[in-house]
């Protein structure tokens, strides 16, 4: 997902794209657009590989908006000699609300891989800030000794020139080859978004990385410094790729933009197959991208970014049904009686009694899954699940104690029972969750067939699923509740909405705008 941006009444997305088949190579930006984030329009292709600058693919890049009403992309692209180099486009007429046609420069590449950086490991520039000084500046995500992760930094006054800057924006060892880096600020106290170039008092920077070596998103909170170009880390020991991930599951190449019409940040994902390269062949198409999500700063923890689908996906609501205080016991499943159950949302809160006075848990973290029974849980829902529970996708809380006494959650998706099929990726996934003293655990589950977006405590944590079921499909999908603690009654309160289809469809230029 590359160079989201909202234009004249459209939201625009631009994507990496093999019009050629269903796996990787030719890479070229396929263009949608929106009205509303929900339903998509597909154009024609925006930029192919036809330069010798980017004749081995047009690779991830970035929007900026200037205050003149200007727009200007930059992107990687892999040159004739498999050199990644940063190439500048442009529309060709900005009256044109959706931007169908784009123009490359005529003096790229604007930038070449610097002494002392690998040819083939320079990518993916950033949306550009405006700092204090009045220049521009992007970040790039390289590495050094081939281990240690980097984000360089350069400032340009007009696109077409650059200056790198001395130093980093930041860097992590350990933590190999960082590509689709992502810079941006959030209010400390607020609930809308800013713009990329946002300065001042009140405000923490985000710096998020998509790791090559694990294929991994991985972001933290810091504080930047606009006249030394230096980020620093809130807490050094979760910096970007050893802390918190963007999302804990099947989820890369990020990448948010500042949604001038709405005041929000808005974050997409690229959720990628876990079947086989034959398998994609077969269906003829491969990947999707997540529900879009805003962005905020999650000042109750102050350690955490909040991430929540956007109102829009609302419109797609029909009919709900409400149930309220359902307990369930442990070692129980309850079934609701909600029909078929392939298109969801669902919000969920959980409140435990504990049943025990002593305590003692061998699992620490999501463990195996649910089927790893601890005094407080797994508690939860199963979506995508037959009636027989042949087939099953839990999502789930699980709570432990800690030395000191105090509990500690988890928040997990546990795909080992999603499918029968022998060929795909099934794993466990999760991370840790914050639930404050003031809180019940909450969650919020989208589920649409094949595909589960999971968020924890108001999107602290968010976990992304894909999924291949083989008897819990159409008509013979259900939902469930289930505790699989040792130790807790569990009472949830869950309001349940039948989903619409968003459509997606080619663009019809018959229409009018």
């Amino acid at each position: 997902m590359v160079g989201p941006l909202y234009h004249k009444g459209w939201y625009h997305l631009f994507y990496q794209y093999n019009p050629d088949s269903a796996i990787w190579g030719n890479i070229t930006w396929g263009h949608a657009v929106s009205r509303d984030l929900i339903h998509w329009l597909y154009l024609p292709l925006a930029m192919v590989p036809d330069q010798w600058y980017d004749i081995k693919g047009v690779w991830t890049g970035s929007a900026t908006l200037l205050s003149d009403g200007q727009i200007v992309i930059l992107y990687t692209g892999k040159t004739n000699d498999s050199v990644q180099v940063q190439n500048l486009a442009y529309p060709a007429d900005l009256s044109d609300p959706l931007l169908i046609d784009w123009l490359k420069y005529s003096g790229n590449p604007v930038i070449v891989p610097p002494n002392g950086i690998e040819e083939d490991e320079f990518r993916d520039p950033t949306t550009a800030w405006q700092g204090p000084d009045g220049t521009w500046r992007i970040t790039i995500g390289s590495r050094f000794n081939t281990t240690i992760g980097i984000s360089l930094v350069y400032q340009t006054t007009n696109f077409t020139d650059y200056e790198l800057l001395d130093g980093v924006l930041h860097a992590v060892p350990g933590t190999g080859m960082w590509e689709c880096v992502d810079f941006y600020p959030v209010a400390i106290n607020g609930s809308t978004g800013l713009d990329t170039s946002a300065l001042g008092p009140g405000i923490k920077h985000v710096l998020k990385a998509s790791l090559d070596d694990t294929k991994v998103d991985h972001y933290a909170l810091g504080t930047y410094d606009p006249v030394t170009d230096k980020w620093t880390p809130d807490n050094p020991e979760e910096d970007v790729g050893i802390g918190l991930k963007v999302d804990y599951g099947r989820y890369y190449a990020s990448k948010t933009f500042f949604d001038q019409n709405k005041q929000r940040r808005i974050l997409w994902g690229w959720i990628n197959e876990t079947d086989s390269e034959t398998d994609d062949l077969e269906k003829g198409w491969a990947s999707v991208q997540t529900i879009p999500r805003t962005v905020l700063y999650d000042n109750k923890t102050g350690t955490h970014l909040l991430q929540w689908p956007v109102e829009e996906l609302e419109s797609l609501r029909l009919n709900s049904t409400v149930f309220e205080e359902v307990l369930v016991e442990p070692g129980s499943v309850v079934p609701f009686d909600i029909g078929t159950a392939t298109q969801l949302d669902i919000l969920a809160e959980f409140k435990i009694e504990s049943l025990a006075s002593n305590t003692t848990d061998d699992v620490n973290d999501c463990g195996d899954g649910a089927v790893d029974r601890t005094t407080f849980g797994p508690f939860g829902v199963l979506v995508i699940a037959d009636d027989s529970l042949s087939e099953l996708t839990p999502v789930f809380f699980r709570p432990v104690n800690t030395s000191d006494g105090s509990l500690k959650t988890y928040f997990c998706a546990d795909e080992k029972r999603s499918s029968k099929a022998s060929d795909v990726m099934k794993q466990v996934y999760g991370g840790k969750v914050p639930v404050l003293d003031d809180e019940n655990y909450n969650m919020r589950v989208l589920v649409d067939h094949s595909i589960v977006e999971s968020f924890a405590q108001g999107g602290r944590t968010v976990i992304t699923s894909r999924i291949y079921p083989t008897e819990a499909i159409y008509g013979a999908a259900r939902l469930f509740l289930f505790n699989n603690a040792t130790g807790v009654n569990v009472k949830a309160t869950l309001t349940i909405w039948d989903m619409n289809s968003a459509f997606i469809r080619p663009f019809s230029f018959e229409d009018t705008l």
